[in-house]
């Protein structure tokens, strides 16, 4: 652009000099009339300057030419310079283009790249959801179950309170709740429940321990009451009230226990007191360790679910003691019987290997009969009847008899 600007300039001066040579051509004309008027009686005299004024107008004339070939020179190199330029600006033009069309199928490939990475972003995160709300629909399920578990654990924790707030039916819950914990502790037949004693006294269960220590009672029917009016108490008088009341219904079923159920030469010299609840055993070793004390006194341990396993566990392998002192003489027994009968097995087992020993001998002898037999017959077989002649005389029975 900047060649072309260049080329319209110098041809603008170019033009402006080819005014000027006219207009100074026009002004010498002028001036060469006038000089002709004025001086036409002095022509003769003035030869020498019309001389000098046609060698200026034949100057003027190779000027003009020579002004008209610089232009003629001048607006072909612009005519050269336009035409280089506009094929300079065809060839960007078309490099332009050619860029422009590369651009175009770079974009149009990144967007189809794009396209297809969005739509397989696309997928994968259609398939995640659907993953998640799988998941999300079994974890409700789960929530549901669990919801209605907990639905039916309130339902029984409220059935359990109906429970133990009747004294009877929670008596009946003690001794279903000791029933399982003594069966699943002790053998068959070596406890009884609601046993009736010799004072006419009915004890929840009976443990048949040998002497010593002898019979031991487990008593399930625990005051509850006072407990939990401990636990509703507000007040300091409330809980104070509540903690006496505590202390008298404990020593008042202590007393009773020690009183109905040790019985001299009947049972053992204690009696269990059982709770069916840890916190209420917790409760009382916590804050009642005097009448801890007092139970233990009177020979009234109390036990919960977990100690009273453990104390069962200890009656278990008292009993299994006794019953193996029991069974000392009849193991015995056994024993010597066992040792007989192993004596006899072992003399079997001799016989049965001389017997062994003797087959495999003769199996021994019957091969090599065999072999001997075998190796004849391939002979026979053979016709090698020379190896034949090779044995004794006696054993060969003559064909005909000689003649004397």
């Amino acid at each position: 652009m900047e060649a072309l600007g260049a080329a319209v300039l110098a041809k603008e001066e170019i033009g402006l000099l080819i005014l000027l040579a006219g207009g100074f051509g026009a002004l010498l004309s002028i001036l060469l009339i006038l000089s002709l008027r004025a001086s036409a009686r002095a022509a003769r005299m003035s030869q020498p300057l019309l001389q000098q004024m046609s060698q200026l107008g034949q100057s003027v004339q190779q000027l003009r030419g020579g002004l008209q070939h610089v232009s003629d020179t001048q607006a072909t190199a612009q005519v050269q310079m336009v035409q280089t330029v506009e094929a300079r600006l065809g060839d960007v033009q078309q490099h332009m283009n050619d860029r422009l069309a590369d651009n175009a199928l770079r974009q149009s490939r990144a967007m189809a790249e794009m396209q297809e990475r969005l739509q397989q972003s696309l997928h994968g995160s259609s398939k995640r959801t659907a993953t998640s709300l799988t998941q999300l629909q079994e974890r409700l399920a789960v929530i549901d179950r669990a919801q209605d578990n907990i639905t039916k654990l309130s339902g029984d924790v409220l059935s359990l309170q109906d429970i133990l707030s009747n004294k009877q039916t929670r008596g009946a819950f003690g001794e279903i709740q000791l029933f399982d914990i003594v069966s699943k502790a002790l053998p068959a037949g070596s406890f009884t429940l609601q046993a009736t004693l010799s004072n006419g006294k009915r004890a929840d269960c009976l443990v048949h321990l040998p002497n010593p220590p002898g019979p031991i009672v487990i008593d399930s029917k625990f005051p509850l009451e006072p407990y939990e009016a401990l636990h509703r108490a507000e007040s300091r008088d409330e809980k104070a009230y509540a903690v006496r009341q505590m202390k008298a219904a404990l020593r008042a079923h202590i007393s009773a226990i020690s009183e109905k159920y040790i019985i001299e030469g009947e049972t053992a010299e204690g009696a269990l007191m059982f709770l069916p609840s840890e916190a209420v055993y917790a409760e009382l070793h916590a804050n009642f360790t005097a009448v801890v004390r007092e139970g233990f006194a009177a020979k009234v341990w109390i036990v919960s679910p977990t100690t009273c396993m453990a104390t069962l566990n200890t009656m278990r392998a008292i009993l299994k003691d006794a019953r193996m002192r029991e069974q000392a003489g009849a193991i015995r027994s056994e024993l010597g019987h066992l040792y007989r009968d192993m004596e006899r097995l072992g003399e079997r087992v001799g016989n049965l290997d001389r017997h062994f020993g003797q087959a495999a001998k003769d199996i021994a002898e019957i091969k090599i009969s065999a072999e001997k037999a075998g190796r004849r017959a391939q002979r026979l077989d053979n016709f090698d009847f020379e190896d034949l002649a090779a044995d004794p005389p006696s054993r060969i029975v003559p064909l005909e008899q000689k003649t004397p």
